[in-house]
């Protein structure tokens, strides 16, 4: 077998035919650019509301969940142990939300080697006072450093500086919207009430933008300090432990450990945002769904120019097998003029699904929604370019495999006979 001769064989009759052939490969081409363009832009798109939610939310969540007590004191009595007991109006085992032993356990979590960082948290639910009108809100009482560190606090401040929640005595990070709603500047005084009547001034740094309209409207920022003032409570006092790990696949696994060992409410990422990371993975179900297709229709493309080409050099296909080449080498050649198109179209397809999607991540996208973006998100993961790659090669090989089977099962002197 002579590999010299069957592909300068082949390049003879690809050029032979040099429209058809040219078809072919822009199917392949348009088929692998939209693969990569689409795909990459899915998963962008993907990327940005993971990072809307899950950037700003910890891996594993320690607190104390307002829920009956298990242990009722009529299932203990040995009166009713053998007993069914139906018991209605079950109040909370838990008197209060504050985390005991906040600090050692804190600590512990620090020094855990899957731990990146943990950061305490305090809610407080509090009324914004806007003359008469009081508005339903909640205050987050932060440590900001840590919070920019592991949250990216930061990028959804969008005026002020958000270390100065820290340095400024008895000041707050207003949400966006409902800064708005207050009429307030940075440099404004806001009217604070607790749920226990204490009024408090609160002084505007900055404001704050998630990029969740109906958030934003409720939702502030403040120091730990600031909000354990509001409370009246100790600067021991806390309602959550934020953790954040260098491992996301490992939170379930670590919030199901620090729940039996601090004897605590834990909750993993992947349980508070299950519907969200579902909604993910349909996306990009659909996106390698739609870009195969466009591969399989390129593939049924080329399997009729080949069979098309077949037909019309049946001539040479006989003069082939009558000079001594087997049904085996004349196979190679037409695998060789399939693999070919596959090959200089793929590469071409790679080539324009990175301009394609160059082109998409430099369009301007600003929306006072989303006050980090700039222009529409393109994910450029390798492994899109890679199956785009393999799947172009395999897609032109089955689509020429069978024109060649049927190629190298000609019987030339039943067409000499013929002509």
């Amino acid at each position: 077998m002579n590999f010299k001769l069957i592909f300068s064989i082949a390049k003879s009759m690809l050029l032979a035919r040099w429209r058809q052939t040219l078809v072919a490969a822009v199917g392949v081409t348009f088929s692998i650019a939209m693969f990569i363009t689409l795909l990459g832009f899915m998963n962008g798109l993907n990327d940005l509301l993971d990072g809307l939610i899950l950037n700003r939310t910890p891996h594993v969540r320690l607190y104390n969940e307002i829920k009956p007590s298990e242990n009722q004191p009529v299932n203990v009595s040995g009166q009713y142990k053998d007993s069914y007991n139906f018991i209605s109006s079950v109040k909370a085992g838990i008197s209060r939300q504050e985390i005991y032993n906040s600090g050692p356990i804190l600590q512990a979590v620090k020094d855990d080697e899957r731990v990146l960082g943990a950061t305490p948290k305090l809610l407080a639910q509090v009324f914004y006072n806007e003359g008469t009108i009081e508005i339903t809100g909640v205050i987050n009482g932060v440590d900001v450093e840590e919070e920019s560190r592991l949250f990216n606090f930061q990028d959804y401040v969008t005026s002020g500086n958000p270390i100065d929640a820290k340095n400024v005595a008895n000041s707050i990070i207003l949400g966006k919207a409902l800064a708005e709603i207050l009429v307030a500047d940075i440099g404004d005084v806001v009217q604070v009430t607790t749920a226990q009547g204490e009024r408090f001034p609160l002084k505007v740094v900055g404001y704050f933008q998630s990029g969740i309209q109906e958030i934003d409207k409720v939702q502030s920022y403040a120091s730990i300090a600031t909000t354990q003032k509001l409370l009246g409570k100790p600067a021991n006092y806390m309602t959550d432990i934020q953790v954040k790990l260098y491992d996301l696949e490992q939170a379930p696994a670590v919030a199901r450990e620090y729940a039996q060992l601090f004897q605590i409410d834990a909750e993993d990422i992947q349980t508070a945002n299950a519907q969200f990371e579902t909604g993910s993975s349909v996306r990009s179900l659909i996106s390698y769904a739609v870009g195969i297709t466009l591969l399989i229709v390129a593939g049924f493309g080329i399997f009729n120019i080949l069979n098309m080409m077949i037909y019309e050099k049946m001539d040479s296909i006989a003069i082939l097998k009558a000079t001594g080449f087997s049904g085996r080498d004349v196979n190679l050649v037409f695998v060789v003029i399939a693999m070919s198109i596959g090959l200089f179209g793929g590469m071409l397809g790679l080539v324009f699904g990175f301009l394609f999607s160059l082109v998409i991540d430099n369009i301007p996208f600003n929306t006072s929604a989303l006050p980090t973006i700039t222009t529409y998100p393109v994910n450029y993961d390798p492994m899109y370019y890679f199956i785009g790659g393999v799947f172009s090669l395999v897609t032109t090989y089955f689509a020429g495999f069978f024109p060649a089977r049927k190629a190298s099962k000609v019987d030339p002197v039943e067409i000499i006979r013929g002509k």
